[in-house]
């Protein structure tokens, strides 16, 4: 350590910054170019397929999932069904509502692997609504 050290090991520190990738994911901006939503909080879509995935250990349920395309660029997700027997208001080539689902840092929730988002209308109508009986699910 000598005099005038301190610009060479700014310079490092600085240079070495680009190893962690944490750093290297927020400074060019790599959540946002691979984000299906493209910034949005909500998008539409069409139902392709539903599906179930099987929960994290140690749980041991099928938790019940859809395939849907968004409209805004084709891009295919899969959204979570919340609610019991909810699944049974949702068929294939229903537009829905999706949302991302809330875990930390964009990434799943709970125990359901690589699922990152949940379904909160069916062909315009609430999801809630519909499975508490007030409402009937909309024709298209």
């Amino acid at each position: 350590m000598g005099l005038k050290n301190a610009l060479k090991l700014k310079k490092k520190r600085k240079q070495f910054r680009w190893k962690d990738r944490k750093y290297k994911v927020k400074t060019l901006g790599l959540y946002k170019k691979s984000d299906s939503l493209e910034g949005a909080n909500q998008a539409k879509g069409i139902v392709l397929q539903k599906i179930q995935k099987e929960a994290k250990q140690p749980n041991s349920a099928m938790r019940k999932c859809c395939k849907v395309q968004l409209t805004k660029n084709g891009k295919i997700e899969t959204a979570f069904i919340p609610g019991n027997l909810a699944q049974s208001f949702i068929d294939e080539h229903d537009e829905v509502l999706i949302e991302r689902i809330g875990g930390r840092q964009g990434r799943t929730k709970g125990d359901i692997p690589g699922v990152r988002f949940k379904v909160l209308q069916v062909n315009d109508q609430p999801l809630h609504l519909l499975i508490k009986g007030k409402i009937e699910k909309g024709r298209r």
